[in-house]
């Protein structure tokens, strides 16, 4: 992840809106009502089953592809260096753009759709890294925090192979305060001193499932001691009337659903191929 403090003022950044807006929608295409209660009140939905086991194994198998074809860049780069190519790589837009996932995104932020980002976090078996506890939206340049964040299991996400944990109900106490981490880790901001905000939940997830959560929920995971690979694909999506305050995280959004009226971010087409050139993503890993 890009550090934009490097980048933007911190006069900008305290600026931005971390306030949690509660979803308002009494009559829900796919999610219930309790769901859209469930999610203002905790933070989350899960499980919610997208893919099928043949669709799975297709998931599984593009994503192997990346990461032959990231290894051929011979960069440095690693398993958690996809990052924000969801405008260059073809498979990643479909998945994206996939009508199952846009209908429940739908229900939290109405008919408009951005997806803004996109992130393959894959833990390799025996992963040392981990990913420090934090919000989303804290390294955002994006206001308001409105952007859901829904998590594609490519594969099993379970306690055993360092699943996502959430902290329900962090979502709505704003901006925590976060220092450097000093542990091997993909994200470099870590909230301290967790326990006092509640006790962490598994996000254990079959591949093919989708969690969805907040951008001020705090969540993090462990390394991966097993000897089972766990990757999953998060995309980021926001109503438009939530703006970025750079003009290169907003340039390989795309328009999922809706328009957006005052053609703040990007409209980009479906990609030919795939792309990870390291110029091409907005955003480059921390670590």
């Amino acid at each position: 992840m890009v550090n934009i403090h490097s980048v933007i003022s911190n006069t900008v950044l305290e600026k931005r809106d971390l306030s949690f807006k509660p979803v308002v929608n009494d009559a829900p295409r796919c999610l219930s009502v309790e769901q859209i209660n469930s999610y203002n009140e905790d933070g989350y939905i899960k499980p919610l089953r997208i893919f099928s086991d043949e669709e799975n194994i297709k998931n599984r198998n593009y994503f192997d592809h990346l990461i032959r074809l990231l290894k051929e860049q011979n960069d440095g780069r690693n398993t958690y260096a996809i990052n924000g190519y969801q405008a260059h790589c073809k498979g990643i837009w479909d998945i994206a753009m996939d009508s199952r996932i846009l209908d429940y995104v739908e229900d939290l932020i109405g008919p408009n759709i951005i997806a803004w980002a996109t992130h393959y976090f894959c833990k390799i078996p025996h992963d040392k890294t981990f990913v420090p506890w934090h919000q989303d939206a804290s390294y955002w340049p994006i206001s308001p925090a409105r952007t859901v964040t829904v998590w594609i299991a490519i594969d099993d996400a379970d306690e055993g192979n360092a699943a996502m944990q959430f902290i329900p109900g962090t979502h709505k106490l704003g901006h925590l305060k976060w220092k450097k981490s000093s542990k091997l880790a993909v994200l470099e901001q870590e909230i301290p001193e967790t326990t006092q905000y509640g006790k962490p939940i598994y996000v254990n997830l079959k591949a093919g499932e989708i969690s969805l959560h907040a951008d001020m929920m705090v969540h993090g995971s462990t390394q991966n001691t097993s000897s089972r690979r766990r990757c999953g694909l998060t995309v980021r999506y926001c109503p438009p009337e939530v703006k970025s305050m750079s003009d290169s995280w907003k340039a390989n959004s795309i328009i999922c659903r809706g328009e957006d009226r005052d053609n703040h971010w990007a409209n980009n087409p479906r990609p030919k191929g795939d792309d990870l050139s390291s110029n091409v993503s907005n955003f480059k890993p921390s670590s």
